[in-house]
């Protein structure tokens, strides 16, 4: 600990202990814990006490005020828990009797601070910091402290019961890291006294009546067992198990969902042989008894494991099936070949659930389609895959919600009703059809086709999966780009596009634009989707798209257009191809300079960037005239936003002109420098023409951080390229000119016109300023000077008036 920190540490304390002085917040008192903590990790908590008194003050007098605000109290059980951690200290402490004080059956348990849940929570995290050696297990042992953790399992406050179940497990395992740790008696007579005490305290847990008492002492051993590989906890189950099994018995099961996370979770450690015929029978006969809100997990879990028994993993999928099996039964199914869906047996359980009410069948779909979403792509997962039975399957779940579906039985009838329009179950339908497409090499039509045309509120989930499926399609060896359904198929896609661009929903023609980006993006170059494109009327909506009220929707438009113009998707006719390309320009440069909202504005950026860097038709015609024109605009946007991208854009023109950046990985072979894209002066008169120097300059002092940054790291690229060179540097620019130009840009002001500018005073300005410097300050955090402990003391002593002017750093 420092000495300024010592020095206020003394007063700190009695402001702590005062109750008639204000207490900082509880973040206040966390970071204080958490500086007490580094501070013990680094030295003796023992010697810190003998050299600091005032904090064997503060923890020997919070149980005599009475008055003492529950936060502090808290703090100090925590603090004294984080001293004796270490076992010289804690023995220092219970030499004058503080341990029991505070922790004993004395302390704060019969106090009226006691019925606040932060220091009931205090209380159980001071204990789990101070055990962690021999010593503190005697104290737990000896002061009845085991048995006020058992009680507060029970808590009324979900964080207090967590934490002290959370303890039992941690007592449990330090208590057999001693002798009984390798060969532990499975009578448990050789185990330590706390460990005895726990094991009996879940064994009459487990044999309890209520439920309540089952789920605290099924969490525990699922913690136990997720946390600890040692051989005694193989002991351990072999002991509880029994117990375990019989609530298998019950009718209905206790605690179904802890039960579950406690079979996986045994099934899952490695200390357990996956020969273990007893485990798997008793996994077994949960998936036979438990109802389908638990059975789902425990299935998937069992399918995920790399070693079970074959049997067992026959039984599990069939359990995770069923829900869709029943699905399939009750309608009308297109003729087809038996798939492993058609040969299952109803479950009554399954059809209970799915005929109970609307939120029981629906979510018991949406579980079993996530679930199944989540196995298919492993490599565990069983086989064969029913990847055309789950297909038809999952159709079918959105034929039942759109009302397309035909019923054949009074399951049939009742699940369309129950599910028409349920959003739920489309969103988790269209996520499974979009993992099916994953990995499949059959010839198949993309299914959300179906829905399309009647999903509304899940349309961005529609255009999703349908992209997953025609970026999955195969290419055929023939002379068409794409499989033989897919032509056709865009087609029909094209025709329900059109439709989503004219809807009145601005949330529906942004998202129509967003897919046809994509659509773009990945398929812009195939022939087939460029002739059912073109045929339609999508590319001539998505430019009217562009004056559309609303901002979202102009932003996507910018982007969608963008994108086709890049691809050269316009209409056919040359002539009109030639004049739409140039209008989009002066129509994208309108926007930059007149659009009163910023999405639209960024968009353009990002667009204009994309197009210089794949060198698009019009801006190859005049690059340097494109880059200054867009540079002028962006200087004047407001958006900080459209300022850091018109950087990105000229950092995109500083690599064309000068060349890429130099790599720097000390792990490569240096290769030879590239050679300049132009001669240098010429590079450097296209740089001032364009205003680049001018604009990285300004941005370099302005006043939003993000767009600083980006300037430097800007003019640094600019200044290695420049040193590559090795020239100018003999040259003696005017330094009066580089100063007024330098107060210009931190005023924000233009300089000279562009053809005015001195390159050898840009260049000297350039190496002048200490750019590593400057971002080194730009990256630091606006607290950086405040926080610290010595900051923290001083803000916790202001609240309490112990500073007087200006010793409050606002921590």
């Amino acid at each position: 600990m420092d000495l300024e920190c010592s020095r206020l540490l003394p007063a700190l304390c009695a402001v702590l202990v005062d109750p008639r002085q204000p207490v900082a917040d509880d973040t206040c008192l966390e970071k204080l814990l958490d500086w007490f903590k580094t501070v013990t990790e680094g030295e003796s908590s023992l010697l810190l006490l003998q050299e600091h008194p005032c904090l064997v003050d503060l923890l020997s007098h919070v149980l005599k005020l009475q008055d003492l605000s529950p936060g502090v109290l808290s703090f100090s059980l925590r603090l004294t828990g984080i001293f004796a951690a270490q076992e010289n200290c804690f023995q220092y402490l219970q030499q004058g009797e503080l341990l029991p004080e505070l922790f004993g059956e004395t302390g704060p348990l019969g106090q009226a601070a006691w019925a606040v849940p932060t220091v009931r929570s205090g209380w159980i995290q001071g204990l789990r910091s101070l055990a962690q050696h021999p010593s503190a297990l005697h104290f737990l042992a000896d002061h009845g402290v085991v048995d006020s953790v058992f009680s507060l399992q029970g808590d009324s406050s979900l964080f207090v019961a967590s934490a002290a179940s959370q303890l039992l497990v941690h007592v449990l395992a330090l208590s057999m890291q001693g002798g009984a740790e390798e060969q532990p008696c499975l009578q448990g007579d050789d185990w330590p006294t706390c460990a005895q005490k726990i094991i009996g305290h879940i064994e009459e847990s487990l044999c309890s009546i209520a439920t309540p008492k089952v789920t605290q002492a099924l969490n525990v051993l699922t913690t136990t067992f997720g946390r600890c590989q040692s051989p005694w906890t193989e002991a351990l189950w072999v002991r509880l198990s029994a117990h375990v099994a019989c609530l298998l018995e019950r009718d209905p099961v206790p605690a179904a969902h802890s039960l579950v996370d406690l079979l996986l979770c045994v099934a899952r450690s490695p200390v357990f042989d996956s020969s273990n015929g007893s485990l798997w029978e008793m996994v077994a006969q949960a998936l036979s008894c438990l109802g389908p809100t638990h059975v789902g997990p425990l299935a998937l879990g069992i399918l995920k494991l790399e070693h079970c028994p074959q049997a067992l993993r026959t039984q599990a999928f069939q359990v995770l099936l069923q829900p869709l099996a029943c699905v399939l039964k009750a309608t009308v199914q297109a003729p087809g070949p038996p798939g492993l869906l058609d040969g299952m047996e109803d479950d009554a359980m399954t059809v209970d659930a799915l005929l109970a009410s609307k939120s029981s069948c629906a979510g018991l779909l949406c579980r079993t389609l996530v679930h199944l979403e989540e196995l298919q792509p492993l490599p565990q997962r069983p086989s064969p895959w029913p990847q055309a039975s789950l297909l038809g399957a999952a159709v079918t779940v959105l034929r039942l919600c759109d009302g397309s579906a035909t019923p054949v039985s009074s399951v049939g009838g009742h699940l369309c009703g129950t599910l028409a329009g349920c959003v739920r179950v489309q969103r988790a339908a269209l996520d499974f059809l979009g993992m099916l497409s994953q990995g499949t090499s059959e010839q198949l039509v993309p299914p959300p086709l179906v829905a399309l045309p009647c999903l509304l509120q899940v349309l961005k989930k529609a255009f999703q999966a349908t992209l997953r499926w025609l970026l999955s399609s195969p290419k055929t060896p023939s002379c068409s780009d794409l499989g033989p359904h897919i032509p056709q198929f865009l087609r029909e896609l094209f025709l329900v596009l059109q439709k989503r661009l004219c809807s009145p929903c601005w949330e529906v023609r942004d998202s129509a634009l967003e897919f046809l980006t994509q659509l773009s993006r990945h398929w812009g170059g195939e022939a087939d989707f460029r002739c059912a494109l073109l045929a339609s009327e999508v590319p001539e909506l998505a430019w009217q798209l562009l004056q559309d009220p609303e901002s979202y929707v102009r932003a996507s438009a910018v982007t969608a257009t963008g994108q086709l113009s890049s691809r050269g998707l316009h209409t056919p006719t040359s002539p009109q191809h030639t004049v739409a390309r140039q209008s989009l320009l002066r129509e994208l440069l309108h926007i930059l300079s007149a659009d009163s909202e910023g999405f639209p504005r960024r968009a353009v950026m990002q667009v204009f960037t994309e197009w210089l860097r794949d060198s698009h038709a019009d801006v190859a015609q005049d690059t340097e005239q494109f880059v200054a024109t867009v540079l002028q605009v962006a200087s004047r946007d407001l958006d900080w936003e459209v300022r850091v991208q018109g950087l990105e854009l000229a950092l995109v023109f500083l690599g064309q002109t000068l060349g890429p950046p130099r790599t720097h990985c000390p792990y490569t072979v240096a290769l030879p420098e590239a050679a300049p894209a132009r001669p240098f002066a010429e590079a450097l008169r296209a740089l001032c023409h364009v205003g680049l120097f001018d604009f990285a300059f300004r941005a370099l002092f302005d006043c939003d951080r993000p767009v600083a940054q980006k300037s430097c790291d800007l003019l640094l690229f600019l200044r290695d390229k420049i040193a590559s060179y090795n020239i100018l540097r003999e040259a003696s620019p005017n330094t009066n000119s580089m100063e007024v130009a330098l107060w210009r840009w931190r005023a924000g002001e233009q300089t000279q016109p562009q053809e005015d500018q001195e390159p050898e005073a840009l260049l000297a300005m350039l190496r002048s300023l200490d750019l590593e410097g400057l971002r080194s300050t730009l990256a630091e955090s606006s607290d950086h000077v405040e926080k610290s402990p010595h900051s923290l003391l001083q803000d916790m002593l202001a609240t309490g008036g112990f500073l007087q002017g200006d010793g409050a750093d606002c921590y």
